[in-house]
């Protein structure tokens, strides 16, 4: 956020002096997908309590594409990497999708086949597994350089490929915010020699949550409940909450003390009586509203949003496409002054869009690039304000 404050700054420094240098950002992007990697559905409370919660990983704001590279992982294996991988092998839906974010497709020769993986250009890409089982045999014969491994993959599935088979993996820490989420893709270009795709992704990301914040700045805060699956919902120190706040909610799991993702009573949901009810839209499922919650004001009133669930519960770039969802169903018109104030400052008309470096021809999402007007760089300093308000 620092960071993002002072790039502001010497904007407005810039423009004053009449020298505007325009920047564009862009990530391309496969439409998500009809059914997320396996954070879709919550894990047995046995699953939850066995991922590896602590983040070892140590990352600077700014990724160096430098080599070789030692790296320690969320198992606390430290990995080392000579130089940049030229076969990369995505164990879940979320390492995949970062992939194609920041460039490097084209160096993806593995990763699940799944409906969370279904509209990214799989093309003949070795088929690992489905996001909950591991197929050893297709990763091995993959002869990847590097395994990327998001926090969802057992470790058991790690230490095989590690011990027997003799593979890099990176197993990432959880992600606990958006902020770890962008972590996740600086790591991710770092490993594997993709970081001015990686800045680009981030920034792009970072652009859509000014929007955000910038249409947020004199909103509400309603009450809302994250309704997943079995009863049980997202808590404080999981992303998804992060999502929820950002997007300008509050969270009944946290007015509940729930933290992580655990299962809620009915009746605690509905003596919180959210105004909003949020929930991950999978196509194959109806949604997972208890009956008892036809009392909450938000169903009275139909106050129930679907998210696209791949969005909403992969840890990878998209997931701000899950905020602005949220901000455009709940705050439209705010949402959309903030957007057409941005999008008609003279750094949105000056900027282009950069398509990528996307082998498998995957949509692009134009960004807006780093601002260069002074137009665009009040925009992001009211955005970056308010947001250090809510923290």
């Amino acid at each position: 956020m620092r960071r993002h404050f002072i790039l502001a700054l010497t904007v407005i420094a810039v423009v004053a002096a009449a020298v505007a240098t325009p920047a564009a950002a862009a990530g391309s992007f496969a439409q998500t997908q009809t059914q997320t990697q396996m954070q879709t559905h919550p894990p047995s409370q046995s699953q939850a309590q066995a991922q590896p919660q602590t983040a070892i990983q140590t990352q600077n704001d700014t990724p160096t594409c430098d080599y070789p590279i030692e790296v320690t992982d969320a198992t606390g294996e430290t990995i080392t990497i000579d130089e940049a991988p030229a076969s990369v092998v995505a164990l879940q839906a979320s390492d995949a999708q970062t992939m194609f974010e920041i460039g490097a497709a084209d160096r993806l020769d593995g990763l699940p086949y799944s409906p969370a993986t279904s509209e990214l250009d799989r093309g003949d890409r070795t088929d690992v597994g489905d996001g909950w089982d591991v197929d050893h045999e297709q990763v091995i014969a993959a002869e990847p350089d590097l395994v990327l491994a998001a926090n969802a993959t057992n470790e058991d599935d790690i230490e095989t490929l590690r011990e027997e088979a003799g593979l890099t993996v990176y197993h990432f820490s959880e992600a606990e915010s958006i902020d770890d989420v962008r972590q996740n893709v600086f790591r991710t270009g770092e490993l594997v020699g993709e970081c001015e795709g990686a800045q680009d992704t981030v920034d792009w990301m970072d652009d859509q949550l000014a929007v955000v914040d910038a249409a947020l700045e004199d909103a509400d805060r309603p009450l809302a409940y994250y309704a997943m699956p079995d009863g049980w919902t997202a808590g404080s120190n999981t992303f998804v909450h992060d999502v929820l706040t950002t997007a300008g909610l509050e969270n009944v799991a946290e007015e509940a003390g729930i933290e992580g993702y655990r299962d809620i009573n009915s009746e605690t949901v509905v003596d919180e009586d959210p105004e909003w009810i949020i929930y991950p839209d999978d196509a194959n499922d109806e949604p997972p509203i208890p009956d008892a919650l036809q009392a909450t004001t938000a169903a009275e009133q139909d106050n129930v949003v679907a998210v696209n669930a791949n969005q909403l519960n992969q840890p990878a770039p998209h997931v701000v496409s899950a905020v602005v969802s949220i901000v455009e169903e709940i705050h439209p018109e705010a949402y959309e002054e903030a957007s057409a104030e941005l999008e008609s400052s003279p750094a949105a008309n000056e900027s282009g869009t950069d398509g990528g470096d996307d082998a498998d021809g995957g949509d692009s999402i134009p960004g807006f690039g780093v601002p260069a007007a002074i137009g665009a760089a009040l925009v992001t300093l009211t955005a970056l304000g308010a947001r250090a308000r809510r923290r």
